[in-house]
């Protein structure tokens, strides 16, 4: 019996093994098993082998100045060359700086985590299902059960549409996804409401307030709320896998997705989350209640990573302005081998 028990064993591994072997991209792979090279730029440098278009990577490790890598195009079609101050659509990573904002506002007490969605947004009452139940704690905590606009299949995104508004009625009158506060579910409608929210707290747009609370003190001039913000030029041209042409000029303008910046302005504003020197102690307590202190992002044309690794006292940001087919995978995977490098 034992002797058939380990033939099964070995079987399942050998199938498990065969199955990886024809279905994983050898792309991946490669990738993934090559020999991890000798410096941080000759990985940066690699990384293009493996059909990424351009990348900048930014490093700000404990008792070393702060790094940026780049390689590849920061506008393929007139040969630019990748630049490390180039403006980058950050995507959701702009959800980060939003609720660093909303945690101030709360610690203010202007908002409370326990205010209903219909106290802060009486207009949606009967136009989101369990609207009552909802509390702006569940939508900073992705807890709301309302779904996520970018799921809608009719959503244009050859030609984005420039009104929140007009987001935002992609999920109106849609079934919830689950009881408000059961479980975790990220929703990118959670942050839009949240930025209408504080626009209205406020009376002014939240952009206006991150700029002047969050990124005036620590000195950021290279992070901007939209697109519309910045001179095109600036900004690295994206590439994506479903579209013939250069995607710069999308405009995405949902808050929690919509910001621009630099990757050492990225690199710079995680650090001071992340080291308690951009919030005070009570603001802090506030933001480690409702978010996390890293993320991830991704739109058509770009894709961003912005992480702080606490055991090597490291922030590493890295943009990649190429999406689709295997490309998250394989910036994930250059990713991971930096941060082994870093580690070793």
């Amino acid at each position: 019996m034992k002797s058939k028990k380990r033939l099964l064993r070995i079987i399942v591994l050998i199938l498990a093994i065969i199955g990886t072997v024809v279905f994983t991209p050898w792309i991946m792979l490669r990738a993934w098993l090559a020999p991890l090279p000798d410096t941080i730029q000759e990985q940066v440098d690699e990384a293009l082998a493996y059909k990424l278009d351009g990348i900048i990577v930014y490093i700000d490790q404990a008792e070393k100045p702060p790094v940026l890598y780049t390689a590849g195009w920061k506008d393929k079609k007139n040969k630019v060359p990748a630049d490390p101050g180039a403006l980058f659509k950050i995507a959701s990573i702009s959800k980060l700086y939003i609720a660093a904002a909303a945690a101030k506002i709360i610690n203010s007490e202007r908002l409370s985590l326990d205010d209903t969605l219909p106290k802060l947004l009486p207009e949606l009452l009967g136009r989101i299902k369990n609207v009552d139940k909802i509390t702006l704690r569940m939508l900073l905590k992705h807890r709301s059960g309302i779904p996520d606009w970018i799921d809608d299949t009719e959503f244009p995104w050859d030609k984005p549409p420039t009104d929140v508004n007009e987001v935002l009625a992609l999920v109106l009158d849609d079934p919830s996804e689950f009881e408000p506060g059961s479980r975790y579910d990220y929703s990118n409608t959670n942050y839009l409401l949240i930025g209408k929210i504080l626009d209205k707290t406020l009376g002014y747009s939240h952009q206006q307030y991150i700029s002047n609370e969050i990124l005036s003190p620590l000195g950021l001039t290279h992070t901007f709320g939209l697109l519309s913000d910045v001179d095109a030029k600036e900004v690295a041209s994206g590439y994506d896998s479903h579209y013939d042409k250069d995607v710069k000029m999308l405009d995405f303008v949902s808050p929690g997705g919509s910001m621009v910046a630099t990757a050492q302005d990225v690199g710079v504003f995680l650090r001071a989350l992340n080291d308690s020197s951009l919030l005070n102690k009570e603001e802090q307590a506030v933001y480690s209640s409702i978010y996390e202190y890293g993320h991830t992002g991704l739109l058509p044309g770009y894709q961003s990573i912005a992480r702080y690794h606490k055991d090597i006292d490291a922030v590493v940001i890295q943009f990649v302005n190429t999406s689709g087919g295997n490309a998250w995978t394989i910036s994930e995977i250059v990713y991971n081998r930096i941060i082994k490098m870093l580690r070793r």
